[in-house]
């Protein structure tokens, strides 16, 4: 069934259409869970709210060609995430300055790309969660220090200092890494 249809018919209450909805999606939706929770019991459990979510505003998806059903379900889970994070005011807490610093020295992309993607992502959901958040969403949603301020409810100079520390951290488990496989 082609996506068009499909949102039409979990428009329209169709649980076949639901469920294959979910069967299509939710493993890529929980490694976008996973990816800001670091946590793959609370990932689940944000797949599932989000899952809610995405049934009950099917009323407000558009289709907007192939693709487009994926990117409006990204779009819902990253925001219950994110919501999640608010509510728990989880990017206020930050770790000492001392603990991880701005300044770094930064692998080339050839080293980086030796490295299997597995690892990286395990490196990055190893990061602490303000770091995380903002990593993914700056790197990965290319979305600005602006607009990230806006979405975590931070302000744009903590919005970049958590992703200095972050592109930090993840250099030096780099580093580590290298050391002891190459």
């Amino acid at each position: 069934m082609e996506e068009q249809e499909l949102a039409d018919r979990c428009r329209q209450g169709d649980n076949l259409a639901r469920k294959m909805l979910y069967e299509q999606y939710a493993g890529q939706l929980l490694g976008t869970c996973i990816r800001y929770t670091g946590d793959r019991e609370i990932a689940q459990d944000m797949l599932h709210d989000g899952f809610l979510k995405i049934f009950d505003s099917f009323d407000k998806f558009t289709y907007r060609g192939i693709g487009s059903l994926k990117a409006w379900m990204e779009r819902i889970m990253i925001n219950i995430i994110l919501q999640n994070l608010r509510k728990s005011d989880v990017m206020k807490q930050a770790l000492p300055l001392e603990t991880s610093p701005e300044a770094y020295d930064e692998p080339d992309a050839g080293t980086i790309e030796t490295i299997p993607a597995k690892v990286l992502m395990q490196f990055i959901s190893e990061l602490p969660v303000g770091y995380r958040t903002v990593f993914n969403l700056y790197v990965i949603e290319e979305k600005s220090h602006k607009e990230i301020a806006q979405l975590l409810g931070i302000n744009e100079k903590s919005s970049a200092s958590q992703l200095a520390r972050a592109k930090a951290a993840l250099a030096t488990k780099i580093r580590e890494w290298m050391k002891l496989n190459i």
